[in-house]
């Protein structure tokens, strides 16, 4: 079956991760600069930018990149768009983790939906594994994203483990190993929510702006709607 995969599905499928280098050209990571230079943040960056005037847009052509169209087939939807922004003065590490919060639209009595959140005004929930298996983020990167200041490191393979406890995330860390994700200005990371992931303290922090997208099915089941979508 992997063998009719392209090579970024493949890597992503594999892997729970792949990096597409120029999925922008320059000029459009410096016009999408100065828009999100207008949004009003606090701290580390801002959610919620699905409801932005220029997110449409992008998301249309994030579906049309020859590079990555493969993998952001038509049955998915964006359902989220958040900016994270590593700066001298918000310079934050994140400890290793999955991605296990959804935004969603209202509370649902389900058996299989955990535990419920609400972040600037948006409610999540820890959803069950069948449904975040079947998401994906892609990170696109506004600015050079090196080791000296915040790439990610990854657990390979590590995204079909299933959810994992603080244990045995760490132990499947030291089992599997972590690898660095430096990515350029314009390229992209894919990666599945369940791919075991952290981020250090950048010991160079300057910018380092990713726009990270989560798309989804139109339907998640569970009883659960989404709040925005695209």
């Amino acid at each position: 079956m992997l063998d009719s995969l392209t090579n970024v599905e493949y890597q992503l499928e594999r892997d729970g991760y792949a990096i597409v280098d120029d999925v922008f050209a320059q000029i459009d990571m410096q016009e999408l600069a100065a828009s999100l230079g207008q949004l009003e943040k606090s701290g580390a960056g801002k959610r919620n930018l699905l409801v932005q005037s220029w997110c449409k847009p992008i998301v249309s052509r994030l579906r049309t990149n020859p590079k990555i169209a493969d993998i952001l087939s038509p049955e998915l939807v964006a359902i989220q768009c958040t900016l994270f922004d590593k700066t001298p003065e918000a310079n934050w590490l994140v400890a290793i983790h999955q991605d296990l919060n959804v935004p969603v639209a209202q509370r649902v009595s389900h058996p299989d939906l955990g535990v419920w959140s609400e972040k600037e005004g948006q409610l999540y929930v820890q959803a069950p594994s069948a449904l975040l298996g079947q998401l994906v983020a892609l990170r696109l990167h506004i600015d050079d994203c090196r080791n000296d200041n915040g790439a990610l490191r990854v657990v390979p393979g590590s995204h079909t483990y299933g959810r994992l406890g603080l244990s045995d995330a760490s132990a499947c860390r030291d089992q599997r190993g972590e690898q660095s994700c430096e990515v350029k200005a314009g390229g992209a990371m894919v990666m599945r929510p369940l791919l075991l992931h952290a981020s250090s303290k950048a010991p160079a922090p300057r910018h380092r702006r990713v726009l990270h997208f989560l798309f989804a099915p139109l339907l998640p089941g569970y009883g659960l709607q989404w709040q925005y979508f695209i």
